[in-house]
């Protein structure tokens, strides 16, 4: 019984390692957005605390960072603490605020390592003055990495946002800068955090839930959804292989007809 259980195992490892194969290098999502869920459920299955899953969760962001690297995608966005998340018991935010001061010190390394530029988007003015210094260390430390952007959300949300770009926007009007009649999307995305950030083109969300929880509202107008009911602390890179792959095989019309889209490749 001992060998045919290895031999499984060994064959469940050859066919996840045969799915890097499988990715088309040129079709590749230049943008790539998660929600990583689950840490706390993963955590309680264990009979832990809750912040038992979100210490293991780091293991789930550097294998995902680093075969996102590998393959060629340009950016990823992971939506680390959202602003609804202060609402969250005392214990459980303080300990996050830890824990994201001692990954990110501790992450510098393989950062630079994988030639990776950190950066953030949010309403970082409410995060802890150590969280804001390490942030700022650690993106300075890796500021000339071009590999890939990985972008940390923290104390965000989508319609915070929003509001923030509506109210940058605002102000021009009311200085005389602009003209109402004069306001686009385009300029409405000029005003988001971070302007040189491309639509996502997949939005992950692990844990079995259906929902995209107010992250990159404006920006996933047109964004494929991918849930996996891997909680987080589970996702590794075969699992983003395999939403990549469910990426590249569908059909993505912005509107349009099948025919149209037919039409415009030949």
């Amino acid at each position: 019984m001992a060998v045919n259980s290895k031999s499984l195992n060994l064959s469940e490892m050859m066919e996840k390692e045969n799915l890097i194969d499988t990715i088309d290098k040129c079709r590749l999502p230049k943008h790539i957005a998660i929600i990583m869920d689950g840490n706390g459920r993963w955590a309680q299955q264990r009979g832990e605390q809750r912040v038992f899953g979100h210490h293991n969760g780091v293991q789930a962001v550097r294998e995902t960072a680093e075969a996102a690297a590998e393959l060629g995608v340009k950016f990823i966005t992971l939506y680390a603490f959202s602003t609804e998340n202060w609402n969250r018991p005392k214990e459980e935010v303080d300990a996050l605020m830890q824990l994201l001061v001692i990954t990110i010190n501790g992450e510098i390394k393989t950062l630079n390592d994988n030639n990776i530029r950190l950066r953030v988007i949010g309403n970082v003015q409410d995060l802890t003055p150590q969280v804001k210094k390490e942030l700022e260390e650690a993106m300075e430390k890796t500021a000339g990495n071009t590999r890939m952007d990985l972008f940390l959300a923290l104390s965000y949300s989508g319609r915070w946002e929003i509001l923030d770009a509506i109210k940058k926007v605002a102000a021009e009007v009311k200085e005389g800068k602009l003209d109402p009649e004069q306001i686009t999307e385009k300029m409405v995305s000029d005003h988001m955090n971070a302007p040189d950030l491309p639509d996502p083109e997949i939005l992950i969300r692990t844990s079995g839930e259906y929902r995209t929880s107010n992250f990159l509202m404006w920006q996933t107008a047109y964004t494929e959804l991918f849930f996996s009911p891997k909680l987080w602390p589970d996702f590794r890179k075969e699992d983003l292989y395999e939403a990549i792959i469910d990426f590249q095989h569908r059909e993505r019309r912005f509107g349009k007809t099948s025919e149209q889209i037919i039409n415009c490749k030949g």
